[in-house]
């Protein structure tokens, strides 16, 4: 078991970088900027989609199925920054167009998807607190690993291997989680995320049943369902798997609790595009209000004070994060093989 982490409160490093960000206008939104990208993703949604029925009945729609996956998670990365008040300053549009993008374009719960991921936000990477690392199938530290049993245990022993073919269900996996959340009476709207992620599946099955036979319209939809998963799965990956798995015993102020936590992936504009700008993802969860346009004129900011101030700041390429992942995974597991 690691050594808890602990260091004296230094509220004041936040603070002091905080000033940084803001004097170089940062945190201003941009407007312009995201009316392009809404717009273009708008286009492509409705254009992969006309695309289809283009093309009809013909195994080439395997290929259209890549695409929609594709242009499926950018609508998914729109809905992230919708989420965290990217684009609008205030709740209530962020919300309508959040319902609009995420449970009606690509069905998947906002409100559900919302609260679970300002959970993570708030406690990245603690086992107790952050959903995204709770033993559900994959284990992520050494004492998930020993109190498992049924199926995560099983699969702890060869998770390395596992984890990039059980991405192939994320998609699943979050539809039925964003259905499965309408059941909580203490769920805002929740008649109308019902109604709209209805709509979505109704709509869906419907066009793909209407244009293919059975048999081609299920491998569509596998195809579709498993690259977006996948690719979704794919982009979150290098962001924390393999990084520290805090505890109760770890105690750490607000910035190092981000930053220790966390992982950039360098790139260039393909990257930034590919992973929806969470590639920043040190920038991102200090500040997560922060335009996805800014998170690469605030990451030398950040990593430059991060060295003033002795605060260790990962940045790795995209395959050699994946590799730090998968070696995690692996060691975690190491107890049970």
């Amino acid at each position: 078991m690691a050594e808890p982490v602990t260091v004296e409160a230094r509220g004041s490093d936040f603070a002091r970088l905080a000033r940084k960000i803001n004097d170089a206008g940062l945190l201003d939104r941009r407007p312009v900027y995201y009316a392009v990208r809404f717009s273009l993703a708008v286009v492509a949604y409705l254009g992969g989609w006309a695309l289809f029925w283009w093309v009809g009945d013909s195994w080439l729609q395997v290929l259209v199925a890549a695409l929609l996956a594709v242009i499926f998670a950018q609508f998914g990365f729109l809905a992230h920054d919708l989420g965290h008040r990217q684009v609008f300053r205030t709740r209530r549009p962020s919300d309508l167009v959040g319902l609009v993008i995420g449970n009606l374009g690509v069905g998947l719960g906002w409100g559900w998807w919302n609260a679970k991921h300002n959970r993570h936000h708030a406690n990245p990477n603690h086992e107790d607190h952050d959903p995204d690392v709770s033993p559900a199938v994959i284990v992520w530290s050494t004492e998930q690993a020993a109190r498992s049993s049924g199926l995560p245990r099983f699969v702890a022993r060869w998770q390395a291997y596992l984890f990039f073919p059980l991405l192939t269900l994320e998609a699943w996996h979050l539809h039925i989680a964003s259905f499965r959340a309408l059941a909580d009476p203490a769920m805002k709207r929740r008649g109308v995320e019902a109604v709209l992620m209805l709509a979505h599946f109704a709509v869906y099955f419907g066009a793909v049943l209407a244009v293919l036979p059975v048999g081609k319209a299920v491998v569509f939809l596998l195809v579709h369902q498993g690259l977006f998963g996948l690719y979704l799965g794919a982009t979150f990956a290098p962001n924390h798997k393999g990084m520290p798995v805090l505890t109760k015993d770890d105690k750490l102020d607000f910035l190092r609790k981000q930053v220790l936590t966390s992982r950039n992936v360098r790139g260039g504009p393909l990257t930034d595009v590919l992973l929806g700008q969470l590639n920043y993802q040190i920038e991102h969860h200090l500040f997560p209000n922060m335009p996805a346009p800014n998170l690469r004129r605030a990451q030398p900011i950040v990593q430059r004070y991060c060295a003033e101030i002795g605060v260790g700041y990962l940045e790795t390429g995209l395959v050699t994060s994946y590799g730090q992942a998968l070696r995690h995974l692996h060691e975690v597991g190491a107890a049970l093989r």
